[in-house]
Protein backbone atom coordinates (compact mmCIF):
# COMPACT_ATOMS: atom_id res chain seq x y z
CA UNK A 1 0.00 0.00 0.00
CA UNK A 2 1.49 3.39 -1.14
CA UNK A 3 1.62 6.26 1.91
CA UNK A 4 1.35 9.89 2.06
CA UNK A 5 2.21 12.36 4.59
CA UNK A 6 0.46 15.70 4.72
CA UNK A 7 1.56 18.69 6.41
CA UNK A 8 -1.23 20.66 7.92
CA UNK A 9 -0.48 24.24 9.52
CA UNK A 10 -4.82 23.73 10.27
CA UNK A 11 -7.00 20.77 12.47
CA UNK A 12 -9.64 22.69 9.58
CA UNK A 13 -8.56 21.33 6.29
CA UNK A 14 -8.24 17.58 7.63
CA UNK A 15 -11.89 16.50 7.22
CA UNK A 16 -11.77 18.21 3.29
CA UNK A 17 -8.70 16.57 1.94
CA UNK A 18 -9.49 13.46 3.97
CA UNK A 19 -12.78 13.20 2.21
CA UNK A 20 -10.63 14.09 -1.10
CA UNK A 21 -8.68 10.95 -0.46
CA UNK A 22 -10.95 8.91 0.21
CA UNK A 23 -12.73 9.85 -2.88
CA UNK A 24 -9.55 10.03 -5.52
CA UNK A 25 -7.32 7.70 -3.95
CA UNK A 26 -7.51 3.61 -3.51
CA UNK A 27 -5.61 1.91 -0.90
CA UNK A 28 -3.34 5.17 0.08
CA UNK A 29 -2.53 5.03 3.66
CA UNK A 30 -2.33 8.54 4.75
CA UNK A 31 0.48 10.25 7.93
CA UNK A 32 -1.52 13.42 9.25
CA UNK A 33 1.53 16.28 10.66
CA UNK A 34 -0.55 19.33 12.51
CA UNK A 35 1.27 21.98 13.78
CA UNK A 36 -1.19 25.35 13.87
CA UNK A 37 2.10 26.98 15.33
CA UNK A 38 3.30 27.82 11.94
CA UNK A 39 0.56 29.51 9.80
CA UNK A 40 0.26 31.58 13.30
CA UNK A 41 4.13 32.20 13.33
CA UNK A 42 3.93 33.50 9.65
CA UNK A 43 0.83 35.67 9.94
CA UNK A 44 2.83 37.67 13.14
CA UNK A 45 6.12 38.06 10.82
CA UNK A 46 4.36 38.78 7.34
CA UNK A 47 5.96 35.69 5.90
CA UNK A 48 7.94 32.25 6.60
CA UNK A 49 11.20 32.90 9.14
CA UNK A 50 13.90 31.10 10.13
CA UNK A 51 11.92 28.65 12.37
CA UNK A 52 9.21 27.79 10.48
CA UNK A 53 12.02 26.55 7.77
CA UNK A 54 13.62 24.67 10.25
CA UNK A 55 10.59 23.11 11.84
CA UNK A 56 9.03 22.25 8.04
CA UNK A 57 12.49 20.76 7.48
CA UNK A 58 11.78 18.41 10.54
CA UNK A 59 8.55 17.46 9.45
CA UNK A 60 9.68 16.44 5.77
CA UNK A 61 12.35 13.94 7.76
CA UNK A 62 9.75 12.42 9.94
CA UNK A 63 7.69 11.98 6.87
CA UNK A 64 10.60 10.30 5.21
CA UNK A 65 11.45 8.10 8.40
CA UNK A 66 7.87 6.90 8.35
CA UNK A 67 8.68 5.36 4.54
CA UNK A 68 6.51 7.65 2.36
CA UNK A 69 5.88 7.71 -1.25
CA UNK A 70 4.98 11.45 -1.52
CA UNK A 71 4.87 14.52 0.95
CA UNK A 72 1.81 16.91 0.48
CA UNK A 73 2.26 20.58 1.83
CA UNK A 74 -1.97 21.10 2.53
CA UNK A 75 -0.92 24.97 3.00
CA UNK A 76 -0.12 27.89 0.57
CA UNK A 77 1.34 30.68 3.16
CA UNK A 78 3.97 28.06 4.27
CA UNK A 79 4.91 27.06 0.51
CA UNK A 80 8.07 28.39 0.32
CA UNK A 81 9.32 27.14 3.13
CA UNK A 82 8.17 23.54 2.00
CA UNK A 83 9.93 23.97 -1.03
CA UNK A 84 13.07 24.56 1.01
CA UNK A 85 12.32 21.91 2.82
CA UNK A 86 11.84 19.40 0.17
CA UNK A 87 15.55 19.98 -1.13
CA UNK A 88 16.09 17.74 2.42
CA UNK A 89 14.72 14.34 0.74
CA UNK A 90 14.60 12.36 -2.29
CA UNK A 91 11.33 11.83 -1.76
CA UNK A 92 8.68 13.12 -4.15
CA UNK A 93 6.82 16.22 -2.82
CA UNK A 94 3.95 18.77 -4.27
CA UNK A 95 2.59 21.74 -2.81
CA UNK A 96 -1.27 21.58 -2.69
CA UNK A 97 -1.73 24.90 -5.22
CA UNK A 98 0.43 23.66 -8.03
CA UNK A 99 -1.41 22.05 -10.21
CA UNK A 100 -3.51 24.98 -9.86
CA UNK A 101 -0.89 27.43 -10.55
CA UNK A 102 -0.02 25.48 -13.61
CA UNK A 103 -4.27 25.50 -14.98
CA UNK A 104 -4.39 28.91 -14.30
CA UNK A 105 -1.64 29.69 -16.64
CA UNK A 106 -2.84 27.61 -19.31
CA UNK A 107 -6.35 29.00 -19.06
CA UNK A 108 -5.19 32.80 -19.34
CA UNK A 109 -2.68 35.72 -19.10
CA UNK A 110 -4.43 37.96 -16.45
CA UNK A 111 -4.83 35.74 -13.05
CA UNK A 112 -6.58 37.16 -10.06
CA UNK A 113 -5.16 35.81 -6.74
CA UNK A 114 -8.32 35.91 -4.03
CA UNK A 115 -6.69 35.80 0.00
CA UNK A 116 -8.07 36.57 2.88
CA UNK A 117 -4.80 35.86 5.07
CA UNK A 118 -1.95 38.64 3.61
CA UNK A 119 0.59 36.02 4.70
CA UNK A 120 -0.76 33.60 1.56
CA UNK A 121 -1.08 36.40 -0.98
CA UNK A 122 3.04 36.86 -1.90
CA UNK A 123 4.01 33.05 -1.97
CA UNK A 124 0.82 32.18 -4.04
CA UNK A 125 1.82 34.90 -6.84
CA UNK A 126 4.99 34.16 -6.60
CA UNK A 127 4.25 30.81 -7.19
CA UNK A 128 2.19 31.50 -10.40
CA UNK A 129 4.57 33.55 -11.93
CA UNK A 130 7.39 31.39 -12.00
CA UNK A 131 5.12 28.67 -13.00
CA UNK A 132 4.71 30.85 -15.85
CA UNK A 133 8.21 31.28 -16.43
CA UNK A 134 8.90 27.62 -16.18
CA UNK A 135 5.94 27.39 -19.03
CA UNK A 136 6.98 29.76 -21.01
CA UNK A 137 4.15 32.24 -20.67
CA UNK A 138 3.94 35.93 -19.83
CA UNK A 139 1.31 36.64 -17.26
CA UNK A 140 -0.14 39.25 -15.29
CA UNK A 141 -0.93 38.58 -11.63
CA UNK A 142 -3.38 41.10 -9.70
CA UNK A 143 -3.80 40.39 -6.02
CA UNK A 144 -7.20 40.72 -4.34
CA UNK A 145 -6.90 40.79 -0.16
CA UNK A 146 -10.04 40.48 1.84
CA UNK A 147 -8.76 40.81 5.32
CA UNK A 148 -11.97 42.08 6.63
CA UNK A 149 -13.38 39.13 6.19
CA UNK A 150 -11.15 36.68 8.23
CA UNK A 151 -11.87 38.78 10.74
CA UNK A 152 -15.31 38.27 10.05
CA UNK A 153 -15.23 34.62 10.45
CA UNK A 154 -12.79 34.49 13.56
CA UNK A 155 -14.38 36.80 15.34
CA UNK A 156 -17.95 36.78 14.74
CA UNK A 157 -17.90 33.39 13.42
CA UNK A 158 -20.54 34.68 10.95
CA UNK A 159 -20.21 32.56 7.82
CA UNK A 160 -22.83 34.26 5.35
CA UNK A 161 -21.33 37.59 6.03
CA UNK A 162 -17.80 36.05 5.04
CA UNK A 163 -18.89 33.91 2.28
CA UNK A 164 -20.73 37.53 1.09
CA UNK A 165 -17.62 39.25 1.10
CA UNK A 166 -15.15 36.93 -0.10
CA UNK A 167 -17.66 35.99 -3.18
CA UNK A 168 -18.16 39.86 -4.10
CA UNK A 169 -14.05 40.09 -4.48
CA UNK A 170 -14.72 36.90 -6.60
CA UNK A 171 -16.96 38.60 -8.82
CA UNK A 172 -15.05 41.51 -9.23
CA UNK A 173 -11.49 39.89 -10.03
CA UNK A 174 -13.31 37.12 -12.01
CA UNK A 175 -15.03 40.35 -14.34
CA UNK A 176 -11.24 41.73 -14.58
CA UNK A 177 -9.20 38.61 -15.45
CA UNK A 178 -9.04 35.69 -17.72
CA UNK A 179 -9.11 33.41 -14.94
CA UNK A 180 -8.77 33.20 -10.85
CA UNK A 181 -7.41 31.25 -8.10
CA UNK A 182 -8.61 30.99 -4.74
CA UNK A 183 -5.33 31.34 -2.33
CA UNK A 184 -6.32 29.40 0.16
CA UNK A 185 -7.95 25.83 0.07
CA UNK A 186 -10.56 26.67 2.88
CA UNK A 187 -12.03 28.54 0.62
CA UNK A 188 -13.02 25.36 -0.98
CA UNK A 189 -16.51 26.03 1.12
CA UNK A 190 -17.61 28.25 -1.65
CA UNK A 191 -17.64 26.20 -3.91
CA UNK A 192 -21.88 26.01 -4.79
CA UNK A 193 -21.57 29.53 -5.59
CA UNK A 194 -19.04 30.12 -8.25
CA UNK A 195 -20.89 28.04 -11.16
CA UNK A 196 -21.85 31.66 -12.72
CA UNK A 197 -18.70 33.55 -12.68
CA UNK A 198 -17.71 35.25 -15.93
CA UNK A 199 -14.42 33.92 -15.62
CA UNK A 200 -12.80 30.18 -14.90
CA UNK A 201 -12.36 30.07 -10.59
CA UNK A 202 -9.95 27.52 -9.28
CA UNK A 203 -9.54 25.73 -5.92
CA UNK A 204 -6.75 23.96 -4.91
CA UNK A 205 -7.80 20.87 -2.95
CA UNK A 206 -9.24 18.44 -5.40
CA UNK A 207 -6.56 19.76 -8.12
CA UNK A 208 -3.66 19.09 -5.58
CA UNK A 209 -4.78 15.54 -4.23
CA UNK A 210 -5.45 14.57 -8.25
CA UNK A 211 -2.36 15.09 -8.89
CA UNK A 212 -0.61 13.27 -5.71
CA UNK A 213 -3.14 10.42 -6.91
CA UNK A 214 -0.83 10.43 -10.05
CA UNK A 215 2.04 10.78 -8.73
CA UNK A 216 1.52 8.15 -6.67
CA UNK A 217 0.33 6.07 -9.68
CA UNK A 218 3.23 6.71 -11.67
CA UNK A 219 5.97 5.32 -8.80
CA UNK A 220 4.03 1.72 -9.33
Amino acid sequence: MKKMAIIHTSAVSLQDLTTLCQEIMLEVEIINIIDDSLLAEVKRNNGITPAVISRMCRYVQSAESLGVDLIFNQCSSVGEAFAIASRCTAIPTLRVDEPMAEKAVSLGTRIGVIATVASTVKPSCDLIRTTAQRLGKEVVVQEYLAAEALDILMKEKDVDKHNQIVLAMIRRAAAENDVVVLAQGSMITLLPYLNEMPAPVLTSPRLGIERAWAMLQEKG
